[in-house]
């Protein structure tokens, strides 16, 4: 064996084999870092579909969820009553009967008035639900208040309002009602009172949310429909 040494040449780390062992390695730092956001990705997308699930299952499904967040008396008349009945100048103009509706659920109802603005939100809010009241069976909507019906002309056209205001001045039909016993008022104006009459004439359902102690001037169309489906008496 020769006395000179073996000279064993490698690629110095800058050179062209370095760097392609360099870029493999990058690329496979990237691969796995993919696979990774995939996976935790999948959990994720995996957890919030068992979560939907699993609120389906215990909510039942039901039209009822939300029911008895806003507490509420129930005066007379009330279900099963035959409902009174009234014509009253509206804001749309000319006269509405409860007897025209004959053959229609009808939803009735009683608020304060012009110095209530929540009272009026109300009236926007069952607007805008107007799908979701038609899908509960209900026909019409129709509110009633004690202020005069120029006043609440007045207000129903700046506010867009397409649900009839019905001017009820001195109270009678109110006080047949018994809707102005139940707000921060007292007696000489209505609370926030909903009723819903039957496509007999019959009262179906009520409820009295503006009464003591919380005197509820609005509540969510939705959740007003969760007591109504989960109270409602039938026709």
């Amino acid at each position: 064996m020769s006395g000179k040494s073996r000279i064993v040449r490698r690629n110095p780390a800058g050179g062209p084999g370095g760097q392609r062992q360099a870029a493999r390695k990058q690329a496979q730092r990237r691969t796995q870092r993919r696979r990774r956001i995939i996976t935790w990705g999948g959990i994720a997308a995996g957890m919030a579909a068992i979560v939907a699930v699993l609120y389906v299952i215990f909510s039942g499904g039901s039209s009822t969820a939300g029911a008895g967040q806003y507490p509420y008396q129930v005066g007379n008349p009330g279900a099963g009553w035959a409902a009174p009945g009234f014509t009253l100048a509206a804001s749309t103009g000319g006269n509405i009967s409860l007897s025209q509706f004959r053959g229609k659920t009808v939803l009735l109802f009683f608020q304060e008035g012009l110095t209530c603005q929540p009272c009026w939100d109300q009236i926007t809010d069952l607007q805008q639900h107007a799908a979701q009241l038609r899908a509960a069976g209900i026909g019409k909507v129709v509110s009633v208040t004690s202020d005069p019906v120029g006043a609440i002309t007045t207000k129903a056209h700046d506010m867009g309002l397409t649900i009839p205001v019905l001017s009820d001045p001195n109270l009678a039909i109110s006080r047949q009602y018994d809707a102005n016993s139940y707000g921060m008022m007292g007696a000489s104006r209505d609370g926030h009172t909903f009723i819903v009459v039957g496509p007999d004439g019959t009262i179906r359902w009520r409820a009295d949310y503006g009464g003591a102690p919380k005197y509820t001037m609005f509540l969510p169309t939705t959740s007003l429909l969760a007591d109504i489906k989960a109270g409602e008496h039938p026709s």
